[in-house]
């Protein structure tokens, strides 16, 4: 059964910094795009960051650009988002997912999602 397991959440203070990992379990890692999503209480989910198997794409939403790293390691199945100078904005629960689409881990769609999603890792940034 595939598993992505989120972890690197906590609180920090607004200009702090945290890095997440998202590891990937009985999958096939390197074939799949995988991103990043959030969720902040009341708000709908939003794409974060995706990129794309081999490393030759990635996106960033408006909100993140410039502050936010996304990076892959294939040969260990692990995701990672650098996150720096963070912002109580970014308070969320952070999630990651992988798909064959790449669209599909950069945005949130209503109508498709990802094929996996992982269980997500609460970000509480404090002003």
């Amino acid at each position: 059964e595939v598993h992505l397991v989120e972890s690197g959440g906590g609180l920090v203070q607004a200009g702090g910094s945290l890095r997440l990992s998202c590891a990937a379990f009985e999958f096939n890692f390197d074939a799949y795009n995988v991103g990043w999503f959030r969720q902040a209480p009341g708000k709908e989910r939003e794409g974060v960051s995706g990129i794309s198997p081999l490393n030759d794409r990635t996106h960033y939403a408006d909100s993140v650009k410039g502050r936010f790293t996304i990076s892959r390691d294939n040969a260990k199945n692990v995701m990672y988002l650098q996150m720096n100078s963070l912002q109580p904005e970014d308070t969320a629960i952070y999630y990651c997912a992988a798909s064959r689409l790449y669209e599909l881990v950069c945005r949130h769609f209503r109508t498709e999602e990802p094929d996996y999603w992982g269980q997500g890792t609460q970000v509480t940034v404090s002003s």
